[in-house]
Order: C-alpha cells, then structure tokens, then sequence
C-alpha cells in the first residue's frame, strides 16, 4: 500500500484481519511519513466490494489464489490491475513481472485475463 502511495496510486487502502499486522502497517504508514495519506482497514477482503478497484495489490498464499482470481474477475473492472507479490496467479498469464525469488512481483491487466480465460472456457467446450 505504501509503494503504491508513492507510485501515485490513489486512494491507498489495504485491507487486513489480522489485527497484529494491521498494527504493523499503521505503523509503517506512520514511519514512512504517510500517516493519513494511506488507509489499512480491519475488512475481510472477501466481503469487500472490489467494483471500484482500478489497481489490486495481493499477498496472499497460493492456496488462496484459486478463489480470490473468481473474486477479482467478477468485481473488477475492465481497466483494473492486479499486482501480485511472492507468489503468481496459476492460471493467468502475467502482462509482465519484475524482480525474482521471494521478491518477484507479477502484473496482470484484468481485460486480458478475461479474453484469455474466456478463450480457453471456449476451447474446452469444443
């Protein structure tokens, strides 16, 4: 949430249950100068309305990736993108990725995830 602040992507807001780690990025926000110009809430993210989304960042184990990628692809927008850190969406083809090993990063433009998921459900059907 921090990196994206300071890309410039607005509004930040990180959603997180653990309320350890919460405290943690209030307190990151706070150290690093963006304390009430980045938001964390105590949110489930799958109760969260991602519709407004244009820009998704995701830390998030492997086994979580199967369901949240059927969330995101029902929620967001054609225009949205999808960041995810350490570990890649296993079905969707990255528009590009950055770093390597545990610090790898993988971008995905939600419009192609789903010309590409559509293309294959067509495939299969044939």
């Amino acid at each position: 949430v921090l990196e994206a602040y300071k890309q410039g992507l607005r509004p930040a807001l990180g959603y997180e249950l653990n309320p350890w780690l919460l405290c943690l990025a209030k307190y990151r926000a706070w150290k690093a100068g963006c304390h009430g110009k980045v938001s964390f809430l105590k949110k489930d993210l799958w109760k969260v309305n991602l519709s407004d989304c244009h820009n998704v960042i995701v830390f998030l184990a492997p086994s979580v990736k199967p369901p949240l990628a059927t969330k995101l692809l029902a929620e967001l927008p054609d225009d949205a993108r999808v960041v995810a850190g350490r570990y890649p969406f296993p079905c969707w083809s990255p528009s590009c990725t950055l770093g390597q090993g545990l610090d790898q990063v993988w971008a995905y433009d939600i419009k192609e995830v789903r010309r590409e998921v559509q293309g294959s459900a067509q495939e299969s059907q044939l």
